[in-house]
């Protein structure tokens, strides 16, 4: 969505809002976004403020359990028509007066999920020498013994 923004700039305290919803084009996102917000002119001041509710569809990073997930993800910036000091990214600068929507809400999106995805918060993964899955119950398999510690696990086997 592109939202012509001359009119808010030119005008104080004057506030435009919009809600729609775009598909990402990305696997990991599930459903369409739903984009709801505003941007505003106050006192000279332009800001961007929405919130962006979609689902995320992947595998969990320690069992890989498909697992789907309802995220939020707050867009709030500042707008401006011309950057002054070069070395500033605390700003979106919107020299044509016109903002691609989609970008924005994209990007907060990607840099606001996390690096990775668990099924639940304390998730025991499966078992890396037989494949278990430690959430249903601990394996039976016989764990590798270190070959540092197979000395000493010669000497506890002959003391008894």
């Amino acid at each position: 969505m592109i939202i012509e923004l001359r009119r808010i700039f030119e005008s104080d305290d004057i506030k435009q809002e919009f809600a729609y919803e775009f598909d990402a084009g990305d696997e990991l996102i599930s459903t369409p976004i739903v984009v709801k917000g505003y941007v505003k002119n106050a006192t000279g001041i332009v800001s961007i403020s929405a919130e962006a509710d979609f689902s995320v569809s992947t595998q969990c990073a320690k069992c890989a359990k498909d697992i789907r997930k309802k995220l939020n993800v707050a867009v709030d910036h500042f707008l401006i028509d011309e950057l002054h000091d070069e070395d500033n990214d605390e700003y979106i600068v919107v020299e044509d007066m016109n903002l691609n929507l989609d970008d924005l809400v994209l990007e907060d999106i990607y840099l606001s999920l996390p690096t990775r995805f668990l099924c639940k918060n304390d998730c025991k993964g499966l078992c890396p020498y037989c494949g278990m899955d430690l959430n249903e119950g601990s394996c039976d398999c016989k764990k590798p013994i270190d070959p540092r510690m197979a000395a000493l696990q010669a000497l506890l086997s002959d003391d008894e």
